[in-house]
């Protein structure tokens, strides 16, 4: 039987979880000032005049704001020289105060009012003046739905309207120490439930209840509950996002499981993949293989090497070792990793077209999947940052396919 799955019941495996946040501390506001700092001198730099930003994640990394993205315009207005103002319905100033972390001007409308040409007027007001010959730019945020910008170009003429993600993912690509403390105690967090989950598992469990269980296990780590969570028995671990219908676990299943939470906005993202059983010949062989791709792409991911450095070199290994070539199947379908940080997936990306050097700051999934239609898929993902040394784990990779918590090495 592999080392630590099943065996315990999920009495005793919530029992051995405690609450792990003590002393995590959330952004601060000396944090977010430094944000608008950076995101103003690069855009007087690189002459963009004004950054919209939209409710979600880049309103809440810059100000502090949580506030979701609806079909209200609700947003600031960071302008390259100045102070931040805010956008938002007029009904909704005092709530928009209420959760302001950095304090601003709000611009409001009434329901029957144009908040795009509002937000023009706005911008004018601020001293970025429509020009026709030298239109100002103005960058919208990237996420903002469509809608939005396009409500903005019918009333921006003699402004330049550009993609705001020059800006935001300048500024949010690279971590702070504070946003990998908190990374690191979110990996923690799920790492520990990771743990307890192997324990519970035995023939007839279905992924419906492991999926409850493991969001009961973030909640006694002190989560909210899971961010997200897949998990998948058998052949359906072949698929790397999942299938339809639940599974029922059987002895010799293959087990992946993918989940994470959250900690002060920050994002946890883990996947362990293990055999519920004895596993037989061809399972050690692709999990072997699964474990030397990822320590091909960790090893390649130097300070100044191009993103897309780190998925070729996973590539490389797993064509070595009979999978491939490039994405065709049996083996590896999508990208190496992704960055991570307030949303799951984030720039720079570990896929051979991004050429973006690896700089101090920069977090990355590797996670280098091996599918196999018919039969099975492994997936071990693990996260790392890109440190004055080069990159260092967030948590250690899986030991072996016996033992894949290192529970008997730790012993």
């Amino acid at each position: 039987m592999t080392i630590g799955v099943g065996g315990v019941s999920k009495e005793q495996a919530l029992a051995g979880l405690q609450d792990m946040t003590q002393g995590a501390q959330p952004i601060g506001l000396d944090e977010y000032r430094v944000r608008l700092a950076k995101a103003q001198a690069y855009m007087q730099a690189n002459g963009i005049a004004a950054l919209y930003l939209n409710a979600g994640t880049s309103l809440n990394y810059f100000t502090g704001l949580k506030w979701y993205a609806s079909e209200r315009m609700v947003g600031a207005i960071l302008p390259a020289h100045g102070g931040l103002e805010f956008i938002a319905p007029w009904f909704e100033v005092g709530t928009l105060h209420d959760y302001m972390q950095l304090q601003g001007e709000v611009s409001a409308w009434h329901e029957h009012e144009s908040p795009y040409a509002l937000f023009v007027a706005t911008l004018a007001r601020l001293g970025i003046a429509a020009n026709l010959e030298q239109p100002p730019r103005i960058g919208i945020d990237e996420s903002a739905a469509f809608f939005i910008a396009d409500g903005i170009r019918q009333h921006a003429t003699g402004y330049q309207l550009v993609n705001g993600r020059e800006v935001t993912a300048h500024c949010r690509m690279r971590k702070s120490p504070q946003e990998i403390a908190l990374m690191q105690r979110a990996k923690d967090m799920t790492l520990a439930v990771h743990q307890a989950t192997a324990g519970i598992l035995h023939e007839g469990i279905t992924t419906t209840e492991v999926e409850a269980f493991i969001a009961e296990a973030h909640r006694r780590v002190g989560a909210t509950g899971s961010y997200f969570c897949i998990v998948l028995f058998g052949e359906a671990t072949a698929y790397p996002h999942g299938v339809k219908n639940p599974q029922v676990l059987k002895q010799g299943d293959m087990v992946l499981i993918d989940t994470g939470c959250t900690l002060h906005g920050y994002i946890s993202d883990i996947t362990r993949t293990y055999v519920f059983g004895e596993p037989d010949a061809r399972q050690r062989e692709v999990w072997q293989a699964e474990k030397a791709a990822q320590a091909a792409a960790f090893a390649v991911a130097q300070l100044g090497t191009p993103c897309g450095e780190v998925d070729l070199a996973a590539r490389r290994q797993l064509q070595a070792d009979g999978f491939g070539p490039g994405y065709a199947l049996p083996g590896l379908p999508h990208r190496t990793g992704h960055g991570i940080g307030m949303d799951i997936h984030e720039w720079p990306y570990l896929v051979s077209s991004d050429r973006t050097p690896l700089e101090v700051g920069m977090c990355f999934s590797n996670e280098p999947m091996i599918c196999i239609p018919g039969e099975f898929g492994v997936r071990l993902e693990d996260h790392f940052y890109m440190t004055e040394q080069g990159p260092r784990w967030f948590t250690q990779p899986s030991h072996s396919i016996d033992d894949p918590f290192g529970l008997a090495v730790a012993c």
